[in-house]
């Protein structure tokens, strides 16, 4: 069996989460998906749990970061070529994401 990453993400706004996930092409797994809780497929081996705030508490003590302020976490997916990661960064963008900055390609 290969090995999967669930990340486990706080969110504020449960629903809104997820139509933004939802516009960038991705659905949930139904049955891992409730009012508190929504599991983001990414791929076959990387799944997000979206987590209420409340939900998100119940596994730890501490503090929640509020990103508006601080950074809390960076993840990269990989994507077949530059295009390809534009349109998503696009199609982020539309669904209501900030770039933070233009986009720079990484040395190889």
């Amino acid at each position: 069996m290969s090995t999967k990453i669930f990340l486990n993400l706080p969110v504020k706004n449960l629903d809104k989460s997820m139509g933004f996930f939802r516009a960038l092409g991705w659905d949930f797994n139904k049955q891992f998906t409730d009012e508190t809780a929504a599991s983001l497929v990414i791929s076959d081996d990387i799944y997000a749990m979206l987590l209420t705030h409340k939900k998100f508490s119940e596994f730890t003590d501490k503090q929640i970061a509020d990103t508006s302020k601080t950074a809390q976490i960076l993840i990269a997916l990989s994507q077949d070529s530059k295009a390809d990661v534009h349109k998503q960064v696009d199609a982020a963008v539309r669904a209501g994401a900030k770039e933070p900055r233009p986009c720079r390609t990484m040395a190889s």
